[in-house]
């Protein structure tokens, strides 16, 4: 019998990454310029990209862009719903779009989502020391659980159509360990209580 303690009890909800932009003009108390991003690489709904975006710059209501509409509903109903609210809203349409990743974690990493009438540019850079998030399910009051990898930026950035969103990264403490509002968050997992 294996060793309780090398094999995680919950099940998986889904792998992959939800790195995520979050740009601030009063210091944090209001965040007008927000991106979620999801790379999933396995999931009930399969395999695909969504980005949640809600700005000026993208008229100022949440927008979603994906390659795979079923992974971006199935992001909505299990965990965008428990992140921000706005972004769960299954009544919004899904745009088509194409997503890749340039540069890398040890400079500026950048991932660009590109539909027929916009080009999504997500920045981040001067990144801080990574750190290990562990949140089973029931942590803050969550059904599901949470184990990321968190590489937080001093600096970040959204630029849509060659226009760039106001505001800017700000500072944090994440349970003890230096952060910010824009993260990567890499070799990230869901989990839930076992059925």
């Amino acid at each position: 019998m294996p060793d309780p303690q090398m094999v995680d009890p919950h099940d998986p909800v889904m792998t992959g990454e939800n790195s995520f932009v979050r740009l601030s003009s009063d210091g944090g108390k209001t965040y007008p310029h927000r991106t979620s991003h999801w790379r999933v690489l396995w999931s009930p709904a399969g395999q695909g990209h969504a980005l949640f975006i809600e700005s000026a710059l993208t008229g100022g209501s949440p927008r979603i862009y994906a390659d795979n509409a079923g992974v971006a509903r199935f992001l909505q109903r299990t965990i965008e719903v428990m992140l921000y609210a706005p972004f769960a809203d299954e009544s919004l349409p899904i745009t088509d779009a194409r997503f890749e990743r340039t540069g890398h974690s040890l400079s500026t990493c950048e991932e660009r989502v590109v539909s027929a009438s916009d080009e999504i540019i997500l920045s981040w850079w001067d990144l801080m020391a990574p750190f290990v998030l562990t949140m089973p399910p029931g942590a803050m009051n969550r059904p599901l659980g949470v184990y990321s990898t968190f590489l937080p930026a001093r600096a970040a950035q959204i630029a849509v159509n060659d226009e760039t969103a106001p505001g800017q990264v700000v500072l944090l403490d994440r349970f003890g360990k230096p952060a910010s509002s824009c993260c990567l968050a890499w070799s990230e997992t869901w989990t839930k209580p076992k059925a």
